[in-house]
């Protein structure tokens, strides 16, 4: 199937760039070199006519955060929880912020927060439960802007990022992961995640240098 790519269809998706997820907050969910994918985020969102961002909004009291006795990854049960994780993305601490660099969220189109509640902790932008029915919005203000490609980057490339991938994907969009805005927190994991997201129909690249070739001179061949 080939699709020409006009700038007016294609959105720009930053996932969850806070820096909880970085060396800035050691203590949270630091994933190495987290904090420098600012410039290839906003050298994405360029080629864009939207610009999309989410961000994890957590309670320091939800039931998901791991102790000594339930430590991080081991299971638990819940709906819309599935493991635990280290207290992160506190909403008034260093780590909720978005990295310096990108924009403020009233200053993007679209913008989602999510994992609120403090018994639900979802990965994915796209909805706000485990079982992707509750939707946050986004596959709607894109369809709704007759976007048909988005570009995506962000934290983590192994969770929330892959996540998001798989959702814009099932909903039928060109999905483009830029790796140079990227960044994962285990080396097998993303490297999974990569190679799942590929196998799905996303198109990977390396970095932004990618996309002038791919949406500006080429039409996108989707192999169906």
């Amino acid at each position: 199937m080939n699709i020409k790519a006009l700038k007016s269809q294609i959105a720009s998706l930053d996932v969850d760039a806070q820096y909880s997820f970085t060396p800035v907050c050691p203590n949270e969910l630091p994933i190495p070199s987290g904090h420098e994918i600012v410039d290839e985020l906003n050298r994405q969102a360029t080629f864009a006519t939207y610009r999309i961002g989410s961000k994890d909004a957590h309670s320091p009291k939800a039931k998901w955060v791991a102790t000594k006795e339930n430590p991080v990854l081991s299971k638990i049960e819940g709906k819309n929880i599935d493991v635990r994780w280290p207290e992160h993305c506190v909403p008034g601490t260093k780590g909720f912020e978005n990295l310096e660099g990108l924009p403020h969220p009233h200053d993007y189109d679209f913008y989602v927060w999510k994992g609120v509640e403090p018994d639900m902790h979802p990965y994915g932008a796209c909805y706000h439960d485990l079982q992707d029915k509750l939707s946050t919005g986004v596959i709607e203000f894109l369809h709704q802007k007759k976007v048909t490609t988005v570009i995506v980057g962000g934290l983590a490339t192994d969770y929330c990022l892959k996540n998001t991938v798989m959702q814009l994907l099932k909903a039928g969009f060109i999905t483009i992961v830029n790796l140079g805005a990227s960044r994962g927190l285990a080396p097998k994991t993303t490297r999974d995640a990569i190679e799942l997201m590929k196998q799905n129909g996303a198109i990977i690249i390396q970095s932004s240098a990618e996309l002038p070739t791919l949406l500006n001179n080429f039409e996108l061949t989707i192999a169906k």
